[in-house]
């Protein structure tokens, strides 16, 4: 993965009036820690970074005007991606300091791909799996094949083939594909009337054990 260059600039205002001011010119307040150092606020550009964050673990190149050498190419994941509830758009971000071949922990989503034998139904029970990778080489995703799996197959997170140079830290006993027989609308109308008749069989039993005791207070009177 080829790391994406950024350049922000120091922030020294706080504040959600002074995060608003920041977003009207376009761009995003954030936030670099890690390592030991003190936290670093800066402003990112708005329309590269949110580019740069729809690749999954991008690693940022980050340079901040008129900074120290410290500052200037510093690598970094994004730890947190603060959005706008209804507008979608970024309003904060943290990052976390990464160095060219330290191994760090990031999710990846799953991906299945293929298409399982006639009749089944494919549940992704894990839509991510944990994995530890050299930062500078963080996979994007990990598929999944499911072409010609039969009802009753289960892929566990420890069947799946990571992308190379890839560790696994989710349980491998986690179950992440699930592949099960389809149900025909028949057979699903026919649970149904099942379940509905048990609970009504409960249910007219729970009244008749509430009463009894009633009666039997009348009786003793």
């Amino acid at each position: 993965m080829s790391d994406i260059k950024l350049t922000a600039q120091p922030r020294t205002e706080f504040g959600k009036g002074a995060a608003r001011r920041v977003r009207r010119e376009n761009k995003i307040p954030a936030v670099v820690y890690g390592h030991g150092t003190q936290p670093l606020h800066i402003t990112l550009p708005g329309h590269e970074t949110m580019l740069a964050l729809k690749v999954t673990n991008a690693l940022l190149e980050i340079t901040v005007e008129g900074g120290t050498e410290e500052q200037k190419e510093m690598l970094a994941l994004a730890k947190d991606v603060q959005r706008d509830p209804v507008r979608r758009v970024i309003e904060h971000v943290d990052l976390v300091l990464v160095r060219r071949g330290e191994k760090v922990h990031v999710e990846i989503p799953v991906h299945v791909v293929g298409e399982a034998a006639a009749g089944t139904v494919v549940t992704v029970e894990h839509q991510t799996l944990t994995v530890e990778a050299e930062a500078t080489h963080l996979p994007e995703n990990v598929e999944v094949s499911v072409e010609g799996l039969e009802a009753g197959t289960l892929i566990l997170a420890g069947d799946v083939t990571l992308p190379t140079g890839s560790t696994l830290v989710t349980d491998p006993d986690a179950l992440v594909v699930n592949v099960t027989a389809q149900v025909s609308a028949e057979a699903a109308e026919a649970e149904l009337a099942e379940a509905e008749a048990e609970a009504g069989i409960a249910h007219e039993a729970r009244e008749t054990k509430q009463e009894q005791p009633a009666q039997g207070a009348e009786s003793q009177g």
